[in-house]
């Protein structure tokens, strides 16, 4: 499913209007009944349901005009309320407020003179729309109108966002200050980046996109990069297994990862990884700790490798390496590595040495720090799976930052880089060299333990080393592994999930998405 930016989702107007003759009334019109029919499908019957409509000055307050003309056309019992006066109205907006005839004497004014009538027709309402501001909004809501959103919160009515609840920034999902906090958003034509990432993704509620007649040539004139994974997506990028294929055809991975306090990272990684299908997965590990490896894993392969005096891989260890990865087909390093600065050493030199895919993850990203332009010289694909934090020490920035606006930062290291980002949390972006942003919206809280993110390090080595692309072997770990979790929290709930139950899950996840019917929500 394409989203859009709010400059994405102007082109797509404009160019429905000036080169294919339609108006922006006529959009409203269907924007404004689509509101309508939602509200109507949710209750089935709003004869005498009572509905206050806040309207801003702007075109999303005329999508709120005409919801609300049409629900009392049904016999409801509207309110309106106007954040502006009558003489702001401008263009198609202005049309919409006049096409209420004699509903008009139903609109007010909201000014703090009359808050305390707007505040009782609030505590009476049924079913509030939220008309205020539209996608393109930004920065802070300030003053009176955050005073207005905070009266809509605390009602009980039903509460439903036209395109975007007001307060959320469309391209990034970003909250100033008050926001509204929606049941339910009906946005038109494409989902907006910012409903899908936190936290404007918590105050979306159910998400409705709805068709209001956005001509196809419209939205393919337009360069959208950024799209949500489904599980058709999963279907068919998922490798097929031939009848006689042989283990070695089926992908082998070397994980370089572990040290004293940390052994669990490394097996979560290399145990995904074999579970993702990989025919052959190998651990190296220091030698010192290899019986500890080898007590934990049966199917996972180990090799002592020399260590520093601390017990952690060093640059003794970097021969061995080199020439053990001559073998393999994926090479998958950092998670409990420790960084140790012979560690940090061995890192540095395998990026710039070893001429095999990588992902780089954990201690291996925080190794890198400093050495940044060492991933765009190297000639095998690079995917890096880094948390807010790590991404921000290798951009020299902070983790605030990077959440506030997730998707730029993302194209910016992947471009520059030359890699594959995987930036984790609710919701995983994962960005491309070209551009290319898609969002995975599986997952949830219970997957906020340690070890996840090596799980999910394992996986993408995994489907890397069966020859998938940089891009849809991290598509296909990071939407796998976020069902994972989600199958497994109904069985644990969201307090009990831990990482090992991810492995565990993940053959019902992916018996989930070969389904023929399978469709997005299922389980």
């Amino acid at each position: 499913m394409q989203v859009v930016t709010s400059k994405e989702m102007e082109q797509i107007e404009l160019a429905s209007v000036s080169q294919l003759g339609i108006s922006i009334y006529d959009l409203m019109e269907k924007a404004g009944k689509a509101v309508a029919d939602a509200v109507i499908q949710k209750f089935t019957d709003v004869k005498n349901k009572q509905i206050v409509i806040v309207s801003g000055k702007g075109n999303n307050g005329g999508d709120g005009f005409v919801a609300g003309r049409i629900l009392a056309k049904s016999k409801a019992k509207v309110n309106f309320f106007l954040l502006s006066s009558q003489d702001e109205l401008k263009g198609e907006a202005a049309l919409a407020f006049n096409s209420l005839g004699d509903l008009s004497s139903k609109c007010q004014v909201l000014t703090p003179e009359n808050f305390e009538s707007f505040k009782n027709k609030v505590s009476q309402a049924d079913i509030i729309i939220d008309a205020i501001f539209g996608f393109g909004f930004k920065g802070a809501v300030k003053d009176f109108i955050a005073d207005v959103i905070d009266v809509t919160n605390d009602s009980n009515a039903f509460l439903v966002s036209v395109d975007i609840p007001s307060g959320v920034e469309a391209d990034s999902g970003h909250i100033h200050s008050v926001c509204v906090r929606a049941d339910e958003t009906i946005t038109f034509g494409l989902s907006k980046i910012g409903l899908l990432l936190y936290p404007g993704a918590e105050h979306t509620g159910k998400l409705t996109v709805a068709d209001i007649g956005f001509p196809p040539e419209a939205i393919s004139s337009v360069d959208i990069k950024a799209e949500v994974i489904e599980g058709k997506d999963i279907k068919r990028i998922l490798p097929e297994r031939p009848p006689d294929i042989h283990k070695k055809k089926c992908g082998q991975v070397l994980v370089i990862a572990g040290s004293i306090g940390m052994t669990g990272a490394a097996v979560l990684t290399a145990e995904s990884a074999l579970r993702s299908g990989a025919g052959i997965v190998m651990l190296g590990v220091p030698k010192s700790l290899n019986s500890i490896f080898e007590q934990k894993l049966t199917e996972v392969m180990t090799i002592p490798l020399d260590e520093t005096f601390n017990h952690a891989l060093g640059i003794e260890a970097f021969d061995q390496i080199v020439e053990l990865s001559g073998s393999f087909d994926v090479v998958v390093i950092g998670p409990g590595l420790s960084l140790d600065p012979s560690t940090v050493l061995l890192v540095r030199r395998l990026i710039k040495e070893i001429n095999l895919p990588i992902v780089l993850d954990a201690d291996g990203l925080n190794a890198m720090v400093g050495e940044e332009k060492k991933f765009a010289k190297r000639l095998a694909p690079t995917i890096i799976t880094p948390h807010p934090g790590e991404l921000s020490r290798l951009l020299k920035t902070t983790s605030d930052e990077i959440q506030q606006d997730r998707i730029t930062f993302v194209k910016q290291a992947a471009k520059e880089w030359n890699v594959v980002v995987v930036l984790k949390g609710a919701h995983t972006i994962i960005g491309s060299p070209d551009g290319e942003i898609k969002i995975n919206i599986t997952g949830n809280s219970g997957m906020a333990t340690a070890g996840t993110g090596d799980v999910l390090t394992g996986l993408i080595g995994g489907f890397l080393a069966q020859k998938l692309s940089p891009l849809n072997a991290s598509v296909l770990g990071t939407y796998l592994h976020g069902l994972a979790g989600d199958i497994g929290v109904e069985k644990t709930t969201e307090y009990c999930l831990v990482a090992s139950d991810l492995i565990k899950y993940l053959p019902k996840a992916i018996k989930a998405v070969r389904r023929k019917n399978w469709v997005m929500g299922d389980r």
